[in-house]
């Protein structure tokens, strides 16, 4: 820009293009940088989280810039003839999975185990964590015979264990809680014998979702906190720690026989006692299973990766939430809620089991 268009800038104020694009952005008129079009970087920041408005800020990019991701994260995505059949039935029966949504690690080794995590309600959340790959926006309508293709699949996929999720559903007035319970009911119709995880969203402000999922009596019910509670406004806003602290507590509290599950994310920019703090809260909620897994960034628009965090330091963590009581710790890098659950579940009836002998 030259020294006469910038001293005319500054007595006549900036073009009106320039006032409106400042003004539909949020960037404060007058940001600029020396030979560059006024506030031309902020802008074009700011427009490419525009697309998503309701995704907050991710935030300074440059800790993970210079973060490589290590040996023990790379994971190949290897064919074979098993996972080509499990994304055909997928496909067949006109089904969401979390594993694909959600750009799961695992994808590859689930799916050739003919394992897949079904994602009910549409494949279009209410809200936008900043960590999460789930489309935002206006979602799907409900589809009532979904349940019974739920079940199909699981019949079909021969599962012992079947586990179901869904996206948020804020638009609905039980938050989705009424198909969950179809689910649960159809696929111990057509799927004798199978047991039920459920990985529910928190049902926040809607009243009488969580005793409508009780009653359908899952297996295992999970629920995860994805981070400790003062991340929660950068990588969860829209939701409550404490008010998923007591959604597990109530889903205990009405079905005291159902295992209670949740997880988080590290690599977040929580710090180890705060980790700490979260398993002892998860505890004090009675949960009988923890997962704690390596954050893994899905785009640029999402948050930042704040460190790589060793396998010895899940080790670690693996050893002070067993310390803390729980009947079943998943502590490593590649950890997901629903990672090798069917084994899981296994395992936790029968520690259950002994520690009751």
């Amino acid at each position: 820009m030259t020294a006469f268009r910038w001293c005319a800038r500054l007595a006549f104020g900036w073009p009106v293009a320039d006032r409106e694009e400042h003004a539909r952005t949020g960037v404060p008129e007058g940001e600029g940088y020396p030979g560059v079009a006024p506030g031309r970087k902020r802008l074009e920041a700011r427009r490419a989280r525009l697309r998503d408005p309701r995704r907050p800020a991710p935030g300074p990019a440059e800790p993970e810039a210079s973060l490589r991701k290590p040996p023990w994260l790379r994971v190949r995505l290897a064919d074979s003839a098993e996972l080509r059949d499990t994304r055909a039935l997928v496909r067949e029966l006109r089904l969401h999975t979390v594993c694909e949504e959600a750009a799961c690690p695992n994808l590859g080794e689930c799916w050739a185990q003919r394992h897949a995590t079904v994602m009910i309600l549409g494949s279009v959340c209410t809200r936008a964590c900043s960590f999460c790959n789930v489309k935002t926006g206006a979602p799907d309508t409900v589809d009532a015979r979904e349940p019974d293709r739920v079940a199909e699949a699981a019949a079909r996929l021969g599962l012992r264990h079947v586990v179901v999720t869904s996206v948020d559903r804020d638009d609905l007035p039980d938050g989705g809680a009424a198909h969950f319970a179809a689910c649960i009911d159809s696929i111990r119709r057509h799927a004798p014998g199978a047991t039920v995880e459920v990985l529910t969203p928190d049902f926040r402000r809607k009243p009488g979702a969580v005793e409508r999922v009780a009653a359908a009596q899952p297996d295992v019910w999970n629920h995860n906190l994805e981070t400790v509670p003062r991340r929660y406004r950068a990588v969860r806003p829209g939701a409550s720690y404490r008010h998923s602290l007591a959604l597990l507590a109530s889903a205990k509290r009405l079905t005291p026989g159902v295992f209670t599950k949740s997880g988080i994310m590290v690599g977040l920019g929580e710090r180890e006692s705060e980790v700490e703090a979260v398993l002892d809260d998860l505890r004090g909620a009675d949960v009988d299973f923890v997962t704690l897994g390596q954050y893994l960034r899905p785009s640029l628009r999402h948050i930042p990766v704040s460190r790589w965090v060793s396998p010895d330091e899940f080790d670690r963590y693996r050893e002070k939430a067993l310390a803390r009581g729980f009947l079943q710790v998943s502590a490593s890098p590649l950890t997901r809620s629903s990672y090798h659950a069917d084994a899981d579940f296994e395992r936790l009836r029968a520690e259950r089991a002994r520690r009751l002998a």
